[in-house]
């Protein structure tokens, strides 16, 4: 049987993949798990029977509604999926594809837009946090036209400030969830610590890297893959996430000395099997938050560099990846540099297609067509 659903395919910051409203896909978790793989063209490696991107950051989905939180406009899950191992994981958030969460919301009349400026209160189902969208809408309609430019993405577009709340423990509720700054895992020196998703920090000379390696070399590098692979599954049971063989968390970072004077801290993220070829937004903040973190592997290499003192915290962190630099502002509650009230950053979006999407599957509590096509326009 082939179903339909009205589907928009927006570029989020340095990612991609389709927007979709919730109340379009099955009720069951099962079923829409179903429903997301079939779309996406999942089980097969470039994805060829659906709109997957045969690359983990073109293979993901964004699901929004209506928000009964009473501080949201809107509710945002976040699917990545597996397009070879056919599976979906709901547990990260994905900040790049947030980015493109107001402009979807302005679009499909979720939320109502001002002159100006729009500013799009979202829920995170992932998290259960809250982040401010600053969407310009001049004349009362989204503008993605401008001359912001952001590493890893061609061009330029309107900016679009995201500012994320309460970053602190998304996922273990502890900014350092095995309550060290440093600990030991097989002989290397790692930190575990959880801001907007849970990170495993590490100092790229631990592998004999110097971390200016290309996210080609380093997806060569099988035997290091193989132990971080390793690491990062114990650095899992350790932040109390359990068995994470078949998820994507903690994502492990390796971090090093910046190349430049303008950055705070280079980073080669892994997504964590395979080396991003930018850096994840919700990584960013964890790194931007660890620098300031007496103790931490981040904080460590970025003293060592002379990027800031002993005990200092910074508002202001550049961050040095592949593409280029992510620069982010960090707001600190008081003087106390475990305590961060808001991370902001800028990322721009695109609506790139709007229509029906079609694809393959036997879901048995599908919504019908007739209330899916309502909202095609």
């Amino acid at each position: 049987m082939i179903h339909s659903i009205p589907c928009i395919i927006m570029r989020g910051g340095t990612s991609k993949g389709p927007f979709l409203r919730m109340s379009d896909l099955p009720e069951s978790v099962e079923a829409r798990t179903e429903t997301l793989l079939n779309l996406m063209g999942a089980g097969h490696a470039l994805q060829i029977d659906g709109i997957g991107g045969s690359d983990p950051l073109t293979s993901k989905v964004a699901i929004v509604e209506r928000s009964d939180h009473p501080d949201a406009d809107v509710d945002y899950l976040f699917a990545q999926v597996d397009g070879p191992g056919r599976r979906v994981d709901f547990n990260p958030n994905c900040g790049n594809m947030l980015s493109a969460v107001g402009p979807y919301a302005i679009e499909t009349g979720l939320v109502e837009p001002q002159d100006g400026i729009t500013v799009v209160r979202v829920c995170n189902l992932n998290t259960q946090r809250l982040i401010e969208c600053h969407v310009p809408t001049p004349g009362r309609q989204v503008d993605y036209e401008g001359d912001t430019r952001i590493s890893g993405v061609p061009g330029s577009a309107a900016g679009i400030q995201l500012s994320f709340l309460d970053v602190v423990g998304t996922k273990t509720g502890a900014l350092l969830p095995t309550g060290q700054a440093r600990e030991i895992i097989d002989g290397i020196e790692v930190t575990c610590l959880d801001a907007a998703t849970p990170t495993l920090l590490i100092a790229a000379e631990a592998f004999g890297l110097t971390g200016d390696e290309t996210p080609a070399e380093l997806d060569a590098n099988g035997p290091m893959l193989a132990r971080l692979e390793a690491i990062r599954r114990e650095a899992g049971r350790r932040m109390g996430l359990g068995d994470v063989s078949h998820g994507v968390l903690p994502k492990p970072v390796l971090l090093s000395a910046p190349g430049t004077t303008e950055a705070t801290l280079r980073a080669r993220y892994f997504v964590p099997h395979r080396c991003h070829k930018a850096l994840a937004v919700t990584g960013a903040i964890a790194l931007a938050t660890a620098i300031s973190v007496p103790g931490t592997v981040a904080n460590r290499i970025a003293t060592a560099a002379g990027r800031l003192t002993d005990g200092e915290s910074l508002a202001h962190v550049r961050l040095e990846h592949p593409s280029g630099y992510i620069d982010l502002d960090v707001e600190h509650r008081g003087q106390d540099p475990h305590d961060v009230a808001r991370v902001s950053l800028v990322r721009t979006a695109r609506k790139i297609m709007a229509g029906t999407l079609y694809y393959p599957g036997t879901t048995p509590d599908h919504r019908p067509a007739a209330a899916m096509t309502a909202r095609t326009g």
